[in-house]
C-alpha cells in the first residue's frame, strides 16, 4: 500500500484540497490480487488504489471514454511478421500506466481508506492525472502514450491506431499497444535499445523483457519462428469447470453430432454453460480447430440443455488430449496473403440456415479464421458460399 502511494506522489497525481461547493467526491478502494507464474505458484502480491467509477456522471466526470485496443488479429499479424523479417520481439509492462495520463475534466475523490490525513481529514484529493477505476483512464493514457510516441518520430497505423511505426535509415521499429502492455521489435537492436531508453526515462517505472507470456498466450520464439500456445490456460479452465476427469477425446465433436433446441431435455445451470462456453471462445486464440464446435453450442446459451452440456464435456476433452497445440509462424514464411472460404449448406437444424467457415493466411502463418451462421436461408450451395459477404 504504502509503494502504490509512493506512486501516486512521484508522478503527482492528486492535490490534498478543501472540496468546493456542492463537491460529490467520488470513494476509493483498495484491491489485491495474487499474480500467478505459469506453474500457479504466487510470485507476486498486488495491491492497487482503485475509484469507484460507477459513480461518475456524464458530462459531469467524464466525457469519453473510448480508447483502442489491439485486436488478437492484429497481434497474429505481428507475431507473424516479425517471425519473417526475423524480429526479437519484447515486451515492457508500465507499471502503474494509467497514473500517467492526464484528466482534463475537474475530478474529486476521497482520501483513500485507511491513510486519511490526520490534520485535514475533511479534504479531498483533486485529481491532476488518471486513476485506475476512472472511466476515462484508459483515454487518458492512450492520448499520453500516442502523444509521446508521434512526437518521437513514429507514424500511427491508418486503420490499427495501436500500431506505431518508426523507420530511420534502412531499419524499422514496430510498437503495438495493448492497454498498459506494449510490445515492441525491429531490424536494429540499436534502434530497439533507443526506444526502451526513451520510454523508461518517459515513464520511468517500466520494465522490459523477452516476450514469453501476453494475454494469456504463451510465445516462444526461436531462430527457425515463433510458437504460439495456451497451455497453461487450457489447464486452468479444465480446472475451473471440474473437468480434469473427463475422457480426453481425438476430435472437439463427432462429425454425425446434430444439434438442436432439445426443448424436451433437461435444463441445466445456464451460468456454468455460459462460463464454459467464454472461456472456451478465448481459447480459440490459439486453437482454430475446436472454432466451429464452440460456436455451435453457444447457439444455445438461452436455454442449455443436457444434450449441450455433454456436447460441451466433449469439446473439454479435445483440449485435454492435445494441451500444447497451437500455432507456428515460420521465419522462412512469406508475407503474401492469402484467404479461404467455405460454407454447408441449410446446417442449422432450427432455421436451416448455412455455416461459414474462413480463414486468412500471411505465407503459411494462420492469422484470423471465423466460424458463423449466415442470416439468410441459401437456396443453393453455391449462395451459401457467397451469401456471407
Amino acid at each position: 500500500m504504502h509503494e502504490e502511494l509512493e506512486n501516486f506522489e512521484r508522478n503527482h497525481v492528486w492535490d490534498l484540497v478543501e472540496p468546493p461547493p456542492n463537491c460529490r467526491p467520488i470513494g476509493t478502494k483498495w484491491v489485491f490480487k495474487n499474480k500467478q507464474g505459469e506453474d500457479g505458484i504466487v510470485v507476486r502480491n498486488k495491491v492497487r488504489l482503485v475509484a469507484q467509477g460507477f459513480c461518475q456522471k456524464e458530462g459531469i466526470d467524464y466525457d469519453e471514454t473510448f480508447a483502442p485496443v489491439a485486436r488478437l488479429e492484429a497481434i497474429r499479424i505481428l507475431l507473424a511478421f516479425a517471425a519473417s523479417k526475423g524480429f526479437k520481439l519484447q515486451q515492457m509492462d508500465v507499471k502503474s500506466a494509467f497514473l500517467n495520463g492526464f484528466i482534463e475534466e475537474e475530478v474529486y475523490v476521497r482520501q483513500s481508506p485507511g491513510f486519511e490525513s490526520a490534520r485535514f481529514p475533511d479534504r479531498v484529493y483533486k485529481l491532476r492525472k488518471a486513476l485506475y477505476g476512472l472511466k476515462q483512464a484508459p483515454r487518458a493514457w492512450y492520448a499520453r502514450l500516442k502523444s509521446f510516441l508521434l512526437k518521437s518520430g513514429f507514424v500511427m497505423g491508418s486503420v490499427d491506431k495501436t500500431l506505431f511505426l518508426l523507420s530511420r535509415g534502412g531499419d524499422t521499429l514496430i510498437v503495438q499497444i495493448y492497454v498498459d502492455d506494449i510490445i515492441f521489435g525491429g531490424s536494429s537492436h540499436a534502434l530497439v535499445s533507443s526506444f526502451a531508453e526513451q520510454m523508461s526515462k518517459e515513464f520511468k517505472m517500466s520494465l522490459m523483457g523477452e516476450l514469453q507470456f501476453f494475454l494469456g498466450l504463451q510465445i516462444k520464439q526461436g531462430l527457425e519462428g515463433t510458437f504460439v500456445h495456451q497451455a497453461k490456460y487450457t489447464r486452468d479452465i479444465l480446472k475451473k469447470f471440474n473437468m480434469g476427469d473427463s475422457k480426453p477425446m481425438t476430435t472437439p465433436m463427432s462429425t454425425n453430432t446434430a444439434l438442436d433446441a432439445d426443448e424436451d431435455g433437461e435444463a441445466v445451470d445456464q451460468k456454468e454453460f455460459r462460463g464454459m462456453i467464454g472461456s472456451l471462445l478465448y481459447l480459440t486464440a490459439t486453437r482454430p480447430d475446436i472454432q466451429f464446435a464452440v460456436c455451435l453450442c453457444a447457439r444455445y446459451q438461452a436455454s442449455p440443455r443436457t444434450s449441450h452440456r455433454q456436447a460441451m464435456k466433449r469439446i473439454f476433452g479435445y483440449p485435454k488430449f492435445t494441451p500444447e497445440l497451437g500455432l507456428w509462424y515460420s521465419s522462412g514464411s512469406s508475407l503474401s496473403h492469402r484467404g479461404f472460404s467455405d460454407a454447408d449448406h441449410l446446417g442449422c437444424r432450427i432455421d436451416r440456415k448455412s455455416t461459414s467457415g474462413t480463414c486468412q493466411l500471411l505465407g503459411t502463418s494462420l492469422v484470423s479464421w471465423s466460424s458463423r451462421k449466415q442470416a439468410s436461408v441459401a437456396l443453393s450451395t453455391t449462395e451459401a458460399r457467397i451469401s456471407r459477404n
